[in-house]
């Protein structure tokens, strides 16, 4: 009788592990019909890029195609953005898939038929837009993604949210806006998600390859203002004044010191950048004060704690060493926490990538500098953010545009294996369940 009940068992289950795999060779199939749909699509968005927290055209297009495949529809979520919710025909975990929609004030120089030949404002200054970071690729993936997953609606053994968010560059100054503001008004919610995925294309990462990492994965970003105020005083009597302008140099050099004397980097990397001095007005005045605008990334919780407690009391100390008073505001206007990837479940989810892009494509990458607000869905329930390759074949990722650029440029040959991937590990979790 035992040995019937563990023949049973394992009947059970190599039944449902072949109906994921008959799901996945459907999804596959279905991926590779759409891909020059995805590829419209994404030669669209880029061509009238949208700055974040306006992304009206890009959002009206969204929901269009998500009401045709039949999901629930909401738009207006942190001002433009949307989510469309599938619910499959068996009962399972709510997976979350998130893309951003937002372009950049960037002018372009790429000389493709669908450029960018938009124009805006930005912080009250005339810009160029341009989708210079690809999240008009991200957009137009997953909206295959929803088209794959929707045409098999009945055997999807739990409910997908499909999350557009706008303003992952950040809201314009003054607002509130991207990942941040939507986990506020709920958007994990109604239903409860219990994991969210996501990807980003990578210009220097060659097209049919992923990379990942476990734990922290892009960094968390704060920007700083320092305004150093001392005394003004005619440039001829220079012992008459406390110059802010002779303060705020020493300080950017002391800075320096922060990553290289009191950082561990033998276990991450950080950041102490100064991107802005201003101050004075006129050659022969010292003025009463000077100020800087920088940016602050760590890749752990602790780091970025030490990091901005040495910006404090450097800038403090070495003012008052001076006779000046030095202001410090971090952040100024805008923080990410740490994109984490959560280890178990990136040890989980690690063969649906192999099996996707086969292992020898599924690449373990170093930790970046770079920040990603998707670290605010990460902060609520657990996350997996991975790269998708975006290079041309044959070329030197040293010597490729690099994001945010006038000349970045996309491998459109790639988004198929984005589709892919996302869809794949939406079959996979729900299989598996949220154990």
């Amino acid at each position: 009788m035992k040995r019937n009940l563990i023949l049973i068992l394992l009947g059970v289950s190599f039944s449902a592990f072949a109906q994921n795999d008959a799901l996945k060779a459907k999804a596959s199939q279905s991926a590779d019909q759409i891909e020059d749909k995805v590829i419209a699509w994404r030669r669209d968005f880029h061509e009238h890029p949208e700055l974040g927290n306006n992304e009206i055209r890009t959002s009206e297009i969204v929901a269009k195609h998500l009401k045709s495949l039949g999901l629930e529809v909401k738009t207006g979520i942190a001002k433009t953005g949307v989510v469309g919710v599938l619910k499959g025909g068996k009962p399972g975990p709510v997976v979350a898939l998130r893309a951003d929609m937002d372009g950049l004030p960037v002018t372009e120089r790429v000389p493709l038929p669908f450029a960018s030949k938009a124009k805006s404002t930005y912080n009250g200054q005339p810009v160029g837009v341009m989708h210079a970071c690809g999240h008009d690729s991200h957009t137009a993936i997953l909206m295959g993604v929803a088209e794959v997953l929707s045409g098999m609606k009945k055997d999807l053994k739990g409910t997908v949210k499909f999350i557009f968010q706008p303003a992952e560059e950040g809201p314009p100054f003054g607002e509130v806006g991207g990942a941040e503001q939507m986990v506020k008004e709920g958007v994990l919610e109604n239903p409860k998600v219990d994991v969210i995925f996501g990807l980003h294309i990578n210009a220097q990462t060659e097209v049919g390859k992923l990379t990942y990492r476990p734990g922290g994965t892009m960094a968390a970003v704060n920007d700083m203002q320092i305004v150093v105020k001392g005394k003004q005083a005619h440039g001829a009597a220079p012992w008459d004044s406390v110059d802010p302008i002779v303060t705020l140099a020493q300080i950017i050099n002391n800075l320096q010191t922060v990553v290289s004397r009191n950082l561990d980097v033998t276990h991450n990397a950080g950041v102490v950048t100064v991107g802005l001095i201003k101050g004075g007005n006129r050659s022969n005045i010292i003025p009463e004060q000077a100020e800087l605008l920088g940016t602050i990334r760590a890749l752990s919780k602790e780091d970025e704690k030490l990091i901005i407690d040495r910006v404090r009391t450097i800038a403090t100390k070495t003012a008052e060493s001076n006779g000046a008073i030095a202001e410090v505001k971090i952040p100024f206007s805008h923080h990410y926490p740490v994109t984490y990837n959560d280890p178990a479940l990136t040890n989980k989810m690690l063969p649906s990538l192999q099996k996707t892009a086969g292992t020898g494509n599924v690449v373990l990458e170093a930790a970046t500098t770079g920040a990603e607000d998707f670290s605010f869905f990460q902060e609520k329930v657990p996350g997996l953010y991975f790269f998708l390759g975006g290079m041309p074949k044959g070329q030197d990722p040293r010597k490729t545009a690099s994001h945010h650029t006038p000349d970045f440029f996309i491998d459109e040959s790639g988004f198929k294996l984005g589709v892919k991937a996302l869809t794949n590990l939406t079959l996979d979790y729900m299989d598996q369940g949220k154990k």
